[in-house]
C-alpha cells in the first residue's frame, strides 16, 4: 500500500518492449536507500515490483495486462516519473489509501494557475464517474488529491505549488493522459450495499447525472 505522496522524481533511462512485455529502467536516488529486489514502489500510479537494483537505479518489468490499462507504455526514455516505495507499518499516512492499482486512463481538459494553486480538469473513464465525489480522495499518477469540483463528465483537483512543482503534474499538458486511482472505500462500500454499476454503453454523462451517479 502507497500514500500517494510522491517521494521522487525519477527518469527512465532504458524501455526494452518484447511483443506485449516491458522491462524499464529508472534512475533514482531516494528510494534507493532501501530498495531491495522483490519490493513493491509506486511508479506514476502503477504499483510494480524491484527485479533488479544497480548503477543508481532499478528496473521493472510489466505484463500486457498494466500495459493496456496505465500510461506506462507510453513512457520514453528521458521522461521523469512519479516514485513512492511501499508505505511501512510504522508510517504516517498522510495522504490516503493508494494500493498502485490504476482503475482507468483519464485524460486533461484544462490547466490553470490561479490565486497562488493549479486547477486542473480531468476526464475520467465513463465508469469511474459514479465513484469521484467532491472532499473525496483520488490518485492521479500516483499523486493523492482532493477532488474540489464535479460536473458532468470532468472533476476537478486543486494543487498546491508543491505538489505541482516535485511531481510530474508541473508536466503535464492539456490533452495528455494521466492514470487514475479511485479512492478503495468507494469500492467497498458499493460492494457491501449489493450496487451494481451502470452500464457504459449507451449511457452518457448527463444520463448518469440524472440517474443520481
Amino acid at each position: 500500500m502507497f500514500t500517494g505522496l510522491v517521494e521522487e522524481l525519477g527518469r527512465v533511462r532504458r524501455v526494452e518492449r518484447r511483443g506485449e512485455f516491458q522491462r524499464l529502467e529508472i534512475a533514482a536516488s531516494t528510494v534507493l536507500s532501501d530498495l531491495a529486489v522483490g519490493d513493491s514502489v509506486n511508479i506514476d500510479g502503477v504499483c510494480q515490483t524491484a527485479v533488479a537494483i544497480a548503477d543508481g537505479g532499478f528496473a521493472v518489468e510489466t505484463v500486457a495486462e498494466t500495459l493496456a490499462r496505465t500510461t506506462l507504455g507510453q513512457l520514453q526514455v528521458g521522461r521523469e516519473v512519479n516514485l513512492e516505495r511501499a508505505l511501512r507499518a510504522d508510517g504516517r499516512l498522510g495522504g490516503h489509501m493508494v494500493l498502485g492499482h490504476v482503475d482507468g486512463v483519464g485524460r486533461i481538459r484544462q490547466l490553470a494557475d490561479k490565486d497562488c494553486e493549479w486547477r486542473v480538469e480531468i476526464e475520467p473513464p465513463l465508469e469511474l464517474s459514479r465513484y469521484i465525489a467532491v472532499k473525496g480522495s483520488i490518485a492521479v499518477d500516483g499523486v493523492s488529491l482532493t477532488v474540489a469540483g464535479v460536473e458532468a463528465g470532468v472533476f476537478t483537483v486543486a494543487i498546491i505549488p508543491h505538489t505541482f512543482d516535485n511531481t510530474t503534474l508541473s508536466h503535464r499538458r492539456v490533452g495528455d493522459s494521466v492514470n487514475l486511482e479511485i479512492d478503495v472505500i468507494a469500492r467497498y462500500v458499493e460492494r457491501m450495499l449489493g450496487g451494481v454499476a451502470p452500464p457504459a454503453e449507451g449511457l452518457s454523462f448527463e444520463k448518469l447525472r440524472d440517474m443520481g451517479y
